[in-house]
């Protein structure tokens, strides 16, 4: 159901104007490929965040860069109570697609200029949100939520630019990123548009995803150290290859994972080989591991599986293996409050829901800890993203600012 078929009496985004809001914006990074480059903290993220603020400013929101370097947009409510908070972000991987955290941001957007032209005063103030360097690891909301170390400030982004360097870039104020921590309660509700990256929503025959929670995340980084030697002079029963090992526990993983039932997934997405000869038998290895369930539990069941996995491929091999955790995300369920108020818009709209867990991590784990939280998630054609050939269709497009226009009115109203 489009904004032009809906009753006179039901808010309505304007289609054409939020369409031609990710045309622009897609400009911004544009690649030869057809995709969108916008690495945090590069000139086409600062460009793009800049054409974010002029069309919060032109929305009549009130603009502000806080000490973590997120741009938020403000409109003020009928009370002075806790906000409602809609959005997502601008940043992207290299090569990535034009909707991927975009849309989110840009229907946000629209549900504030949909809500000033018709004249609408929420009872909450409503606040639109373009956090800063999601891909590099939820920055901006990590920071918002209190769950940011300092001394990742030095840490590199994808830009070549230290986190530390970029939020400065940004305009904001890395020394007092305290100024922009959020207490728990400071938030009515956080809600977050975003393509669904996966098949779910398609192969269920829907159009509308219900995000019941994200999952958590974990990451390890793994070494197997053998001996480098001559590849022509070492007869095959002499080797201790890095390499070899390395295979075998790549396939492992993928045994382990595989073996198990449920929603879990398992990824080697990361290989380094030394010395890198063509005539040197590789001496080491390091790779990353990564594990993702919506419980803690299964994650950790899986990880000792695979552990014992890479000690014997180690032992069978002559080489010596270790494993480093990384990065834990936990898992993050969301609100029933929230859910309820996605689902009721998707309903009164007469769109076809389906619940489902997100396996992407999002701005919204965090969020969740300082107010209610959920997401809307749409289609992603074929279920590609991260990539050139991202895409999801105009019409689910409109869907889903409608669905978060009628959550945030939903929410205000049982708030």
């Amino acid at each position: 159901m489009s904004s032009e078929t809906q009753t006179s009496h039901s808010p309505a985004i304007d289609s054409r104007r939020l369409l031609g809001d990710l045309n622009a914006l897609a400009r911004i990074g544009a690649t030869a490929a057809g995709g969108v480059s916008r690495p945090a903290y590069s000139d086409a993220d600062i460009a793009a965040r800049g054409t974010v603020r002029d069309l919060m400013s032109d929305a009549g929101l009130e603009v502000r860069v806080d000490a973590g370097g997120n741009t938020f947009g403000s409109m003020r409510g009928r009370t002075d109570a806790p906000p409602i908070v809609i959005g997502s972000h601008t940043d992207t991987v290299p090569d990535g697609g034009r909707y991927d955290g975009a849309l989110g941001v840009l229907a946000a957007i629209e549900v504030a200029r949909t809500l000033r032209e018709r004249g609408e005063t929420l009872t909450h103030p409503l606040e639109v949100v373009d956090f800063q360097n999601e891909e590099g690891g939820l920055i901006g909301s990590k920071i918002v939520s209190g769950r940011f170390a300092a001394d990742a400030l030095s840490l590199v982004a994808t830009s070549g630019r230290t986190i530390g360097d970029g939020i400065r870039r940004l305009g904001g104020d890395a020394e007092h990123l305290e100024r922009a921590v959020r207490r728990p309660g400071s938030v009515a509700a956080y809600v977050e548009l975003h393509i669904e990256q996966g098949m779910i929503i398609e192969r269920a025959g829907a159009q509308i995803g219900v995000v019941e929670g994200l999952v958590a995340i974990r990451y390890w980084d793994v070494t197997f150290e053998g001996v480098a030697s001559h590849a022509g002079t070492t007869a095959m029963t002499d080797r201790r290859d890095a390499l070899l090992a390395a295979a075998r526990f790549v396939d492992a993983v993928n045994t382990v994972v595989t073996s198990t039932p449920g929603r879990h997934v398992g990824t080697v997405g990361k290989l380094a080989v030394f010395p890198g000869g063509a005539n040197v038998i590789p001496g080491k290895v390091v790779l990353t591991l990564e594990l993702r369930d919506q419980f803690e539990e299964v994650i950790e069941s899986l990880f000792e599986r695979i552990e014992r996995e890479a000690k014997r491929v180690a032992n069978g091999t002559g080489t010596r293996v270790t494993m480093l955790p990384t990065l834990r995300n936990a898992p993050s369920p969301t609100d029933p409050r929230v859910r309820e108020a996605v689902a009721h818009a998707a309903d009164a709209l007469g769109l076809r829901t389906h619940a489902m867990v997100s396996g992407a991590g999002h701005d919204a784990q965090n969020m969740a800890v300082i107010g209610p939280a959920g997401m809307v998630f749409v289609p992603s054609v074929n279920g590609i993203s991260h990539s050139p050939a991202e895409q999801t269709e105009d019409q689910d497009v409109i869907n889903g600012a409608n669905v978060l226009l009628g959550a945030v009115l939903r929410l205000d109203a049982t708030l």
